[in-house]
């Protein structure tokens, strides 16, 4: 395992490298949901194919990344995972964004189609919410701190079965610690983003990945994101919520895998 802190116009990017760390080699890039870090994905990463290069990064805002004054864009959000890319001389990879990364997955492979050669859209759609919603909540933490959000995001996060079990506590833990200028700012992202004409004109190998108990993109949501790229999959992980790779694992690395395998990526 390798970090890296990545500059992008004065924002630092924590960037975490495992398996084979080389450019030449096969790369997937992990990009994290609103509220959560690059761990996001430590379940799924022990369980997938040898050989590949794994890079994960901290959104802006969130993890080990800086948290510059909110509001942010989707596209600074976007530039940072070119940025990522671009200094770990990664092409045409496998983009899985989950969520907020999603979206980031999306707006990067409409702007640098070099960098990506397949999507995996999971819990994510072109648009997500409404402006309301999303000034509702930055007002809420405004006024009174992530844990005035924290119970209600863990209910659309999470499954029946996990929710209010002992595995759930690091994640709301993880939710309340998000810094509140990272977190506001990129609710400000979101809000501003609606990727469905630009999404609508890519053409690249596309899984859709969502919960059936998803509170936050629900499966008709992020089915109807991934219909609009042309002979794409789609996956439903039953009894999982927004965040299947924490709440499934294996079911969510078995999926990636197969898909990995199906665009000859491993």
């Amino acid at each position: 395992m390798a970090e890296h802190f990545i500059d992008r116009d004065g924002v630092r990017i924590h960037v975490q490298v495992d398996g084979v760390d080389h450019p030449i080699a096969p790369t997937v890039v992990f990009a994290n949901s609103l509220g959560t870090t690059l761990h996001l994905w430590d379940k799924v990463l022990p369980l997938l194919p040898e050989g590949p290069r794994y890079v994960r990064f901290d959104t802006r805002g969130h993890g080990l990344s800086d948290a510059p004054d909110a509001p942010y864009s989707m596209g600074a959000l976007v530039s940072d995972a070119e940025a990522v890319c671009d200094a770990l001389s990664v092409r045409d990879c496998v983009f899985v964004g989950l969520s907020l990364g999603g979206m980031v997955a999306q707006g990067l492979a409409v702007k640098r189609l070099d960098l990506v050669r397949a999507l995996v859209l999971s819990n994510t759609a072109a648009k997500i919410g409404s402006p309301n919603l999303w000034q509702d909540r930055i007002d809420t933490i405004r006024a009174k701190g992530m844990e005035a959000i924290a119970d209600g995001v863990m209910v659309r996060w999470f499954g029946r079965e996990f929710r209010g079990t002992p595995d759930m506590a690091p994640w709301r833990r993880m939710l309340v610690n998000t810094p509140v200028e990272g977190y506001i700012g990129c609710c400000s992202a979101i809000s501003g983003t609606d990727l469905y004409t630009p999404t609508a004109t890519l053409r690249v190998p596309t899984l859709g990945i969502v919960g059936s108990e998803d509170g936050s993109t629900p499966p008709d949501l992020v089915r109807e994101t991934v219909d609009l790229i042309p002979g794409s999959k789609f996956h439903i992980i039953r009894r999982a919520g927004h965040l299947p790779c924490v709440e499934t694992p294996i079911d969510y690395a078995e999926v990636l895998t197969r898909f990995m395998k199906e665009v000859g990526h491993v």
